[in-house]
């Protein structure tokens, strides 16, 4: 199976899991005098037991391919733009961690300082011209952030091919 279907396959079960639930919270109970929906009262009763029944399996089957898929995730190696991680690592550098760096890199400004400013020095009547200092390179943070801001679009496109590829990893 490859790791798309597993995903996927979740998705499903998990959907499944919901419609049983609206079901069993529909037919689960009602007055003496209504007819059970499903046959007699035994039936419907062994119905409702069938559905929770259905639900616990596809649970433990959810459970079956998370741990499957996280276990691909931390294994599998990708190489995106000439460096390699697992899948789980691109997963958090999408999530969050590139624009947490992206953030960083934006805080470089000249703070809205003016070009030249004058200063008077401390116990002095004398008065010095002052021009403003960057302590970065602008060049290079324009580069950073437009490199961070574009890697989750990276990301994602090399990671939905590698997610049709990749064979899921389970334990046997």
């Amino acid at each position: 199976m490859k790791l798309i279907e597993a995903l996927k396959k979740c998705k499903d079960l998990q959907r499944k899991i919901d419609d049983l639930k609206a079901k069993i919270k529909q037919h689960c109970a009602g007055y003496d005098v209504e007819d059970a929906t499903y046959g007699t009262k035994e039936q419907q009763s062994q119905q409702i037991k069938d559905w929770l029944q259905s639900i616990h399996d596809s649970i433990k089957e959810i459970l079956r391919l998370r741990v499957a898929i996280q276990n691909t995730n931390l294994c599998t190696m990708v190489k995106i733009n000439d460096t390699k991680k697992s899948i789980a690592e691109w997963i958090h550098r999408r999530r969050d961690l590139a624009e947490l760096e992206c953030g960083a890199w934006s805080c470089l400004t000249d703070k809205n300082l003016q070009k030249q400013q004058i200063f008077r020095l401390k116990n002095s009547e004398e008065t010095v011209l002052s021009k403003l200092h960057l302590f970065f390179d602008p060049k290079i943070r324009d580069e950073k952030i437009e490199e961070y801001k574009s890697e989750p679009t990276t990301i994602d496109a090399k990671l939905e091919v590698v997610n049709a590829e990749t064979t899921l990893i389970e334990e046997k």
